[in-house]
């Protein structure tokens, strides 16, 4: 094992270069700012001070997270490791699949007749739905009716409205010993919870975490490069994590003993990254976390339809981050190694709003400013590790190609390199609207919308005789829909929600509310 890969030595280097580089960039960038013969003003001096601290810090995080990404692919028996290794065993749990949805009218019939149409022998489905979001619950209410011995609808009166407040709502409802997390739109392998049962049997481990693919790499140019974050993230770096002991749990594909996300007393509402949060908590808490993936089981989902949901999706994300890293949970670590892994992981937003912040600036300082030869060259070193990356990320697409069926043309290798600034540019962005968000206290769920691009092409799992191909005017993506009875007029002329179907459990009435708080906006 090399030192980069060893987690101690490897967040030693990160943690100490980077602390070093950002500390004292201004200091030795000064006496060549100051040598030149006459003079500059204090802002020029700040500014190439900065400009060296952020290119030595951008080369150091790139060589650190290169090294991460590169973990799985380290030698034969790594990759091996990786997979879902367990052997043929009789089913032993009894599996409750929680699948939130709001304004998901499009995929959630299809997704949860993919969940029904699952092997394992014990399984319930529980649908959670806003108690003001009729036309999903009228979805819901079609797949139930279609599976009444697997799927129930549980309706969500929490205000204001998050992913993590509907998964404690259903999580009171659960009577399995295992509860598992889907998204709305998710394409899950029928094999994939007589595998996960193997494996928690097998390995004994209280939470496990499948793989997630974004598989729509055709749709746009930075959905390519999004499919290819998701390819690293969960075929490589969360197993870095799961070594190091310290996992920021994915949102969807995750497997939790029930006793054991009880005791944490669910989920964290507040939080807009509970994924993370929970994994950072369990994780605190020593639980025995792994991490395993299978192209073939891999679930598969769909990247964000526009660049600007993109940056409200990565804005989230980021918050989330920033967020867990204020709460403090990963102080609680056992060892300094794990804690300077999460400082540096959930910190991570900080640094790219910082260096999305300072593009502007380096950019003003190269045309105005007589910038010393040493920092010219200083700031092109982040280039060496860039180039690597790419060259990595090059190879990578044909491996996700191939792992998924998928087709990389010549125009998608042409995107890849081209997209490479402009992706950054669009994530560092990103990260300093986290940022700024998060000073100002606004912390309003921002949802991402799904129209279901990952069930068009050799990449979907084999369509349910249930479901229909849509075809959308021109200009439009295909969709995937479920042959469902149009939405249940709501109850009297007062606006009262629906009276509950069979197989729906009303929360709301369940805790005998006498009714829902107006839901704020975001």
């Amino acid at each position: 094992m090399t030192p980069l890969h060893r987690p101690g030595a490897a967040l030693v280097t990160a943690a100490v270069a980077v602390l070093l580089v950002a500390g004292g960039g201004v200091a030795a960038a000064a006496p060549l700012a100051a040598s030149d013969d006459g003079g500059r003003p204090v802002w020029v001096v700040t500014g190439i001070g900065l400009l060296v601290a952020v290119s030595l810090a951008l080369t150091v995080v790139s060589s650190i997270t290169l090294a991460w990404m590169l973990h799985a692919w380290r030698t034969p028996e790594t990759m091996a490791a990786t997979r879902f290794d367990a052997p043929d065993l009789p089913p032993a749990h009894r599996f409750s699949l929680l699948v939130p949805a709001r304004h998901e009218e499009p995929v959630l019939g299809a997704t949860l007749d993919r969940l029904a149409a699952g092997r394992h022998p014990n399984v319930e489905i529980l649908a959670i739905v806003g108690h003001d979001d009729p036309g999903t619950e009228a979805v819901a209410r079609a797949a139930a009716e279609r599976h009444p011995n697997l799927i129930r609808v549980v309706i969500d009166h929490t205000v204001p409205k998050t992913k993590p407040a509907a998964l404690n709502t259903a999580l009171a409802h659960v009577t399995g010993d295992v509860v598992g997390v889907f998204d709305a739109e998710d394409e899950v392998h029928p094999e994939l919870l007589s595998r996960v049962d193997a494996f928690m049997q097998d390995g004994g481990a209280a939470v496990v975490q499948g793989g997630v693919q974004l598989v729509n790499l055709d749709s746009s140019w930075w959905a390519l490069r999004n499919c290819l974050e998701y390819f690293f993230w969960y075929r490589s770096r969360l197993h870095f994590h799961a070594h190091a002991r310290f996992v920021p749990l994915g949102g969807n594909t995750v497997f939790l003993r029930t006793d054991l996300i009880r005791e944490a007393d669910g989920w964290d509402a507040r939080c807009l990254a509970e994924d993370c949060e929970l994994g950072v908590r369990l994780s605190a808490d020593g639980a025995d976390i792994a991490v395993a993936y299978d192209p073939e089981l891999a679930t598969r989902e769909e990247t964000p339809p526009t660049i600007a949901a993109l940056i409200r999706q990565r804005t989230r994300w980021d918050q989330g981050f920033l967020q867990v890293f204020r709460k403090g949970e990963w102080r609680r670590l056992p060892l300094w190694t794990q804690r300077a892994l999460a400082r540096y992981t959930l910190a991570m937003p900080f640094l790219q709003a910082f260096s999305g912040l300072m593009i502007p600036v380096s950019a003003a300082l190269m045309i105005w400013a007589k910038v010393p030869t040493p920092v010219m060259l200083t700031s092109f070193l982040p280039l060496a590790p860039t180039f690597v990356t790419l060259v990595v990320e090059v190879c990578a697409l044909a491996e996700l190609s191939k792992s998924f069926a998928l087709r990389a043309r010549a125009r998608e290798y042409i995107l890849l390199v081209l997209g490479t600034f402009p992706y950054q540019v669009l994530l560092a962005f990103a990260a300093v609207r986290s940022v700024w968000r998060e000073l100002r206290g606004e912390r309003g769920w921002e949802k991402t919308a799904h129209v279901g691009a990952h069930r068009v092409g050799p990449a979907a799992i084999e369509t349910p005789h249930e479901l229909a191909t849509v075809v959308l005017p021109a200009g439009a993506a295909a969709v995937t829909l479920v042959k469902s009875p149009a939405p249940a007029p709501l109850a009297g002329s007062d606006g009262a929600a629906p009276h509950p179907e069979p197989g729906t459990v009303d929360a709301g009435a369940a805790r005998g509310d006498e009714g829902p708080a107006p839901e704020r906006e975001g």
